[in-house]
């Protein structure tokens, strides 16, 4: 049994491509900043480029942002923030000093193509980007874990499935793989098998001992029957592998084992939660 998971896990994970993650993250970004005072785009630079940053990074990235019309910025933006009040085309975000997280909500709401630069640029945008990325992981996992249960859920779309390899383990693995790059892209960091192979091969000696803990403390939280416990384990288990992974990459390490069995038992309980939502969706899709 499990040479076979091994086997899965490495075919599954030949199919993951790194440089896709890495080519998001690094595409060529031009902010551009609107406003009627000096006061305001020093305002507006100092939310993207705050103090704390290095000067040799700060200069790396007021290539990035410019002050539109000035002499030498590009006549087009990727992304463009305006001051309060300032009457300009469609497609300029307003900046919100005294709630600038008000902003960031939504420019990722509606460029979504741009999450992952942001995040890798600008520090404000790091950590929703982030918490965004396990989110949706969990969540494609707990899908994957309904999808198993009841094979006819052919309205799933799994673009990272890794079809007749595809047992359980090597799938949730799998995204849980693909979760390390998108974390380490969004942080600024390097991206790739050989740059990460500390979070990877954590993350592969985890997929035999985090669900056995999670089954454990899942006969101590009342769940639910039916679909429910298998759907909430595979959300709770990746959101932890996702919260030890962001916290590795800020600080150089991740969860202790008193810390994740902690946080999978908070976790199973939210899981349980969402478990029971997607549960509802895939009931209602299968009477319709």
């Amino acid at each position: 049994m499990l040479l076979r998971i091994l086997k899965n896990l490495r075919a599954a994970v030949a199919n993951l491509n790194p440089d896709q993650v890495r080519e998001t993250a690094t595409r060529p970004l031009r902010v551009g900043l609107i406003a009627q005072s000096n006061q305001a785009l020093a305002a507006m630079e100092d939310f993207l480029v705050p103090a704390r940053v290095s000067h040799a990074r700060r200069l790396e990235l007021m290539q990035v942002v410019h002050r539109a019309g000035d002499p030498g910025a590009p006549p087009e933006f990727d992304l463009l923030l305006r001051e309060e009040g300032v009457p300009v085309s469609s497609g300029a975000f307003t900046f919100h000093p005294h709630d600038p997280a008000r902003t960031v909500a939504r420019i990722l709401a509606e460029r979504e193509d741009l999450a992952l630069t942001l995040a890798r640029n600008f520090t404000p945008f790091r950590a929703p980007v982030v918490e965004g990325i396990i989110q949706n992981i969990a969540r494609e996992n707990a899908l994957f874990a309904l999808a198993t249960a009841l094979p006819n859920l052919a309205f799933l779309q799994f673009p990272w499935a890794a079809g007749e390899f595809a047992s359980d383990t090597a799938v949730l693995t799998m995204n849980q793989i693909r979760m390390a790059f998108l974390i380490a892209a969004a942080s600024d960091r390097e991206v790739g098998y050989g740059a990460q192979k500390g979070e990877m091969a954590s993350i592969i000696t985890g997929a035999f001992g985090w669900r056995a803990v999670a089954r454990e403390l899942a006969g101590k939280i009342p769940l639910g029957g039916g679909l429910v416990p298998k759907a909430a384990i595979a959300w709770a288990g990746t959101y932890v592998v996702g919260l030890s992974l962001d916290r590795y990459n800020r600080i150089g390490y991740g969860l202790k084992r008193s810390e994740r069995r902690e946080a999978y038992r908070q976790a199973l309980e939210r899981g349980r939660e969402v478990a029971r939502i997607l549960v509802r969706g895939s009931e209602k899709r299968l009477s319709a």
